[in-house]
């Protein structure tokens, strides 16, 4: 192994063509928010699904077939391209190797940054929240009343977004910006859901707290083992269009 890698080294690499994660334990939320928020935050060609809903949850993947597991959290949007509805990504915090940022971020454009991540789980109660530059910006609670074999509602692909910004530090990107989709693929071992709560706090280097819940629709709690599938480059993204929403996985513009 090196700087250089050789073709075995490399096929094996390749190889790696899913990504798995047995043992996952993830604390959701799906809840109901302001349209004209979800309007204002989906990047074109997105557009707003049906139902004005973001979902959120805290997550342990105690394995990884690429490695160590981790923790990680995130909100989606539920949105539309074309005639498929799915859950555009937009923030998540990873608490663990950074190759896993790597992983999430640069091969399926996955907005990921570091952050501390705790989530636990006792009897009926479980609990979770996100902290990042001292602030503890979201926190997720359920009450776990029912048991089912699977959740009611499937959730669709995820839509993302890579880029490169530009070397030179003038605005726009070095290369095309690109529409992703990606699918992963959850066999239950257990799933519980009940009423819950979502609280958000300011934070202006992750401001979840735009994405205000009017109602909670469900939160739950399950242990599944999750197998990422291979992302699918949908079309190229006008570039100056999406410029401004292009910022959300970097801490940039708060130095003062």
């Amino acid at each position: 192994m090196g700087f250089v890698r050789n073709k075995e080294e490399m096929n094996r690499h390749f190889e790696l063509a899913v990504r798995k994660f047995p043992g996952a334990e993830m604390l959701g939320i799906l809840y109901e928010t302001d349209p004209d928020v979800v309007a204002r935050l989906l990047p074109p060609p997105l557009e707003p699904a049906d139902e004005p809903w973001a979902m959120s949850y805290i997550s342990r993947f105690p394995d990884t077939n690429l490695g160590p597991g981790y923790r990680e959290g995130a909100i989606f949007i539920r949105c539309r391209y074309n005639d498929e509805v799915g859950n555009y990504c937009l923030s998540m915090p990873l608490d663990g190797s950074d190759d896993r940022i790597f992983n999430g971020r640069e091969i399926y454009g996955f907005p990921k940054k570091t952050g501390t991540i705790y989530l636990h789980r006792e009897n009926d109660a479980a609990e979770g929240w996100i902290e990042r530059k001292g602030t503890r910006f979201v926190s997720i609670k359920a009450h776990l009343t029912t048991k089912m074999d699977e959740p009611p509602l499937k959730v669709g692909p995820n839509f993302l977004f890579k880029y490169l910004p530009r070397a030179d530090l003038k605005p726009g990107f070095d290369g095309p910006v690109l529409l992703v989709k990606q699918r992963t693929e959850i066999a239950y071992h257990s799933f519980a859901m009940g009423p819950g709560e979502i609280e958000f706090v300011k934070s202006p280097f992750d401001p979840w707290i735009e994405m205000e819940c009017r109602s909670v629709i469900s939160a739950y709690y399950f242990i599944s083992t999750n197998t990422m599938m291979p992302g699918e480059v949908l079309c190229e993204v006008d570039p100056e269009t999406f410029l401004p929403y292009s910022f959300s996985r970097t801490d940039w513009g708060y130095e003062e």
